[in-house]
């Protein structure tokens, strides 16, 4: 028996032009439009329960993917951006980010990210090293996933101010389910749906499974080629497709997590020369395209900075369809970076009110300490990776 699970799509709407996904990475199924065509509910039991029944149920065929954490601020987190960043900031740095997103899904929030991450470049051996931890609560507990990694970069000097950086990371996640909010096909009454007159859930005739989680190895790859003012990178994860299923040993279901792909790229408009090496006021037009399996989608904006403060605009399209905006503003003194941008989302999905999406960032940048301010100087420090910093 196939289950229906709460998914995480950045947009997830009735109908077969549904075909969107939240700005991680999911498998997502042609199936479930077959399944979808079986579940004819009521239009009074339709509008009761539409927003917490679209946007939750969906399609696992027989194992629930899992999904990178991934932030609007991207910038905030680049660990979570591309391995081959570690060290990007030359001296220590601490980053923690926090995204709340539809906060008025079914009287509560919809999915919940957290992220700490702390990398650093060390000289004598060219090479950065990074260690981050995430954790993933999607529909108030229904999937929770934890993961922790270890990533190393290694810089290259092809010529002059050109430079190469590699980067590999390697790491466990481990993903925990609520097995009693799983909805099976055998538990869909036509009419009503998957609860009974008092709202309680209908039996199914699966069997429970004796563990009520997944543990699993993952591994990734990511390059980055930049100039004192542009860069330009990839990043590859999932490169060993760990397989995650639910239900016994479907094995002629799973084909493992399919390969996460992303191609970013980044500018620096100089608009006022600042001192000991740094812009007093930039601009940095980027563009962050992610694909994995038949999904995908676009950001593009801008990020600009001016002294202490920074700000940024940015739009998304999941390919098919128009996503979101992005507004995002923060501020910077001396050592500490505080960042929030919020989601306005201007595809289908805004007619049900899913509600706010919230995103906070703190970086801890000791390059902004007077130790490490002289580095500014060297050649090694480029204006392109401003937004980082």
């Amino acid at each position: 028996m196939l289950p229906f699970y709460y998914p995480k799509p950045e947009e997830t709407l009735p109908g077969p032009s549904s075909k969107t996904l939240r700005h991680t990475t999911m498998r997502v199924f042609s199936f479930r439009n077959k399944v979808r065509s079986c579940l004819r509910v009521t239009p009074a039991a339709m509008k009761k329960n539409v927003l917490a029944f679209f946007l939750l149920v969906f399609v696992a065929l027989g194992w629930i993917a899992a999904q990178d954490p991934a932030f609007s601020q991207f910038y905030a987190d680049p660990l979570g951006l591309n391995p081959a960043l570690s060290g990007v900031t030359e001296a220590p740095h601490l980053a923690l980010n926090y995204r709340n997103q539809w906060t008025n899904w079914n009287g509560g929030t919809a999915y919940l990210t957290y992220a700490a991450a702390y990398d650093q470049f060390v000289g004598r051996l060219n090479s950065g090293f990074g260690f981050s931890f995430s954790t993933d609560d999607q529909g108030a507990g229904l999937v929770k996933t934890t993961r922790i990694k270890g990533s190393y970069s290694y810089r290259v000097r092809v010529k002059n101010e050109f430079f190469l950086q590699f980067g590999l990371e390697a790491g466990l996640g481990q993903m925990n389910y609520d097995w009693d909010r799983l909805i099976f096909l055998d538990q869909i009454d036509p009419l009503n749906g998957p609860v009974d007159a008092n709202g309680n859930l209908l039996p199914t005739a699966e069997q429970r499974p004796k563990l009520a989680q997944l543990s699993y190895f993952d591994v990734g790859a990511g390059l980055v080629a930049y100039l004192p003012k542009g860069y330009a990178g990839i990043t590859l994860r999932h490169l060993n497709r760990p397989a995650l299923e639910i239900l016994g040993k479907n094995s002629n279901l799973i084909e493992g997590l399919p390969v996460f792909f992303s191609f970013h790229a980044g500018w620096n408009i100089s608009l006022k020369e600042g001192n000991k090496g740094r812009d007093a006021a930039f601009l940095s037009p980027n563009l962050l395209f992610v694909k994995q399996g038949a999904q995908g989608q676009i950001n593009g904006g801008l990020y600009a900075g001016f002294g202490s403060f920074f700000a940024g605009l940015w739009y998304r399209h999941a390919l098919k369809n128009p996503d979101a905006l992005i507004l995002s503003a923060g501020v910077r003194k001396g050592i500490l970076k505080l960042g929030y941008s919020t989601d306005l989302t201007i595809s289908q999905l805004a007619d049900y009110k899913p509600g706010m999406v919230h995103e906070l960032s703190i970086g801890i940048y000791l390059s902004e300490s007077e130790r490490w301010k002289q580095n500014r100087r060297s050649n090694r420090y480029n204006n392109c990776f401003e937004l980082f910093r």
